[in-house]
């Protein structure tokens, strides 16, 4: 019985400790200036296979000519896909002007 615990507790620290969050940045023009910050959630299904509702960073940027970029996937959205069991994966992504 010990072993049966030990060998499922081992399990579960290997399987959080190699999951990881991702996060991709770019950047356009000379980079945020005035410090604004607008952040928007993206659906997905699947494990990020079929796209739900997903965010247009241009759109959120408006007309700024220097703006970056930020679309990650936060502890939040794993935790709701670790929840769902990988039917439900968000995203966050983050415009800063």
């Amino acid at each position: 019985m010990k072993k049966a615990m030990r060998n499922t507790f081992l399990i579960f620290v290997v399987m959080f400790s190699m999951s990881s969050c991702y996060t991709y940045t770019y950047t356009v023009g000379d980079g945020p200036q005035t410090g604004v910050e607008i952040k928007k959630k993206n659906h997905y299904l699947i494990y990020g296979l079929a796209p739900v509702g997903v965010s247009n960073p241009l759109e959120m940027a408006g007309n700024a000519e220097n703006y970056e970029v930020t679309i990650e996937h936060t502890f939040v959205d794993g935790l709701l896909n670790a929840i769902t069991f990988g039917i439900y994966s968000p995203t966050t992504t983050t415009v800063k002007k």
